[in-house]
């Protein structure tokens, strides 16, 4: 073999190997281009969420009350590489809910997902619960999913296709004596979904609920509490109050079965709450007695 031939044949080396890296591109992300709107994204699962939608190519928009957490979020997102914008929005009021979701669809064109997540919780047992808390609680919870749906669905339809998930909680089966209002309200959503499943399963739209059970978050976190001591708490907490995996979810955990339940994976499932509490639903464990 020649000079010229070797220098041919190192050439059309040095072209594949300079070519390799266009063949092996990076794979599709799994919601590539597809527009997601999310209530109640500051924090917890929603901010999770968010994320973890926008990682997978998303482009999306979330609201919340708290501006300074919703503009860090968006910062977050952005900084990674993603596409995301807050807007400041109280679910409890219709005009800031519609407001919302108009300015995601005029900012990226249309609506292919949406999260429905934004909730509070209302302690107290029931003959202690104030009537305006009791109706703060039902106000969040379950008006501001129907709100968000109520304007959700007129741009879905437009296109004959969506998705909406929204955050009910294991807490609309499994109550407890000072969670009256919260677990009525989680009740409230898997009823709604069901309804909006029927009404709108022929246009190309599924409507379904996460039912998570106690999830790391600030939400079932008190404040004040030093990381140590509630890493410690949870130790303890899991094997006593969850009889599957014997530990709280983390907020990843949740936002991956939100992905899931969005993607085409599950295309034929609608108007279900699916229950995602390491295995709590199931049972609790019994120890046998020894000899």
């Amino acid at each position: 073999m020649n000079r010229r031939t070797l220098l041919a044949g190192a050439a059309g080396g040095a072209m594949l190997s300079a070519a390799t890296p266009a063949a092996a591109a990076t794979p599709k992300r799994r919601f590539h281009g597809k527009v997601v709107a999310i209530t109640g994204a500051t924090s917890g699962i929603g901010k999770a969420t968010a994320i973890a939608f926008a990682a997978q190519g998303a482009k999306v928009g979330f609201c919340g009350r708290r501006a300074a957490l919703g503009h860090e979020v968006a910062a977050q997102i952005r900084k990674a590489g993603g596409e995301a914008v807050y807007i400041q929005a109280d679910v409890r009021h219709e005009d800031q809910v519609k407001t919302f979701v108009d300015q995601v669809v005029s900012r990226y064109g249309r609506l292919d997902i949406a999260f429905n997540n934004a909730g509070i919780r209302g302690p107290g047992l029931p003959h202690e619960v104030k009537l305006a808390d009791w109706d703060d609680v039902m106000n969040t919870n379950v008006r501001g999913v129907f709100l968000a749906i109520k304007h959700q669905v007129p741009h879905m339809l437009k296109a004959k296709s969506g998705v909406i998930i929204c955050t009910s909680s294991a807490s609309a089966e499994r109550a407890r004596p000072d969670g009256a209002a919260y677990s009525a309200s989680k009740a409230g959503i898997n009823g709604l979904i069901k309804a909006v499943a029927l009404a709108y399963g022929t246009q190309g739209i599924r409507v379904n609920a996460i039912m998570p059970g106690t999830t790391d978050t600030p939400f079932a976190r008190p404040p004040g509490i030093p990381d140590p001591d509630w890493e410690m708490f949870k130790k303890l907490w899991g094997p006593l109050n969850v009889g599957g995996m014997e530990r709280m979810a983390e907020v990843d955990e949740i936002a991956d079965a939100v992905l899931g339940l969005a993607s085409d994976d599950f295309r034929f499932m609608t108007g279900i709450g699916v229950q995602i509490d390491g295995g709590d639903s199931a049972g609790r464990k019994m120890v046998m007695p020894t000899r």
